[in-house]
């Protein structure tokens, strides 16, 4: 898989789901930081229409499918978190895109894990794309 930097570096759209309206959340925090930094940030979550004044879309297959997705950072619990891959694959066999799926610390499973592995989709485990993007050098 290709360095986190590079990985980073080369995305310009990421989708954030359990992305938060909720400014004690650390969804919206991070989701905050990845517009701050100049990326393109589709949050995704069934209980808002939008956050950080970007449409909220309820599920990843609800992001129309001519908007190119290059990661999809999860924040939700682990039990969750395969379901949330099974997701990205029904997308990806409607576009074609590959994705990078990261999971935020304490989110991966090994259901998960498995899953992207096997749809052949890049898999990011329990590592904080804001603390991996912070510390990239320029």
């Amino acid at each position: 898989m290709q360095q986190l930097d590079d990985i980073l570096r080369s995305a310009k759209t990421i989708a954030v789901v359990g992305c938060s309206a909720d400014p004690s959340r650390t969804s919206y925090a991070i989701s905050k930081y990845l517009l701050q930094v100049g990326y393109e940030m589709i949050p995704v979550n069934p209980s808002y229409e939008e956050v950080h004044g970007q449409v909220c879309y309820p599920d990843m297959n609800a992001i129309p499918d001519d908007i190119q997705v290059d990661i999809v950072n999860i924040f939700r619990r682990p039990g969750y978190t395969a379901s949330m891959v099974e997701d990205v694959i029904e997308r990806v066999e409607r576009t074609g895109e590959k994705p990078v799926i990261w999971t935020q610390i304490g989110v991966s499973s090994k259901q998960a894990q498995t899953l992207a592995e096997e749809a052949g989709l890049p898999y990011v485990k329990n590592r904080c794309i804001m603390v991996v993007h912070s510390q990239m050098e320029a």
